[in-house]
């Protein structure tokens, strides 16, 4: 979501605001992992529980936290413009560092997201530009 609310504020000039001065990590996962993952889990049904409901959990992520202002800088260069920023203070219910624990879909299919943030942000910039093309 920060990839494209991010690019569209860029594009237009807009101020984005950075929580906790940027002093943020956070796990980017590229979509591409995200369809990966759900793919291979799809043959995998669960064992039915105590309840008789078959269900789990995954937490499919990049395992990877990266800074915040990174990802704004990876960014900036993939649109060839620099962000302006308003750095404000953490805001209330939100946390320091998000971070993916892949165990159990390593475990179970044998799959980690490996897409970098850089290789995500590409990607992520091709099709933003191909499907925004004026």
């Amino acid at each position: 979501m920060a990839y494209f609310k991010f690019t569209r504020a860029i594009e237009a000039g807009e101020t984005i605001k950075v929580f906790n001065h940027g002093n943020m990590y956070r796990d980017f996962t590229h979509i591409d992992d995200i369809v990966e993952g759900v793919v291979r889990l799809l043959p995998h049904i669960p064992k039915q529980d105590e309840n008789g409901a078959a269900y789990k959990i995954y937490n499919i992520g990049n395992n990877q936290p990266e800074k915040l202002m990174d990802f704004i800088e990876i960014l900036e260069d993939a649109i060839g413009k620099r962000a302006e920023k308003e750095f404000l203070p953490m805001q209330p219910g939100d946390v320091y560092q998000t971070y993916a624990d892949v165990t159990d879909l390593m475990a179970d299919v044998g799959f980690k997201p490996e897409t970098s943030l850089r290789q995500g942000i590409g990607r992520f910039m091709d099709w933003y530009k191909e499907y925004y093309r004026k």
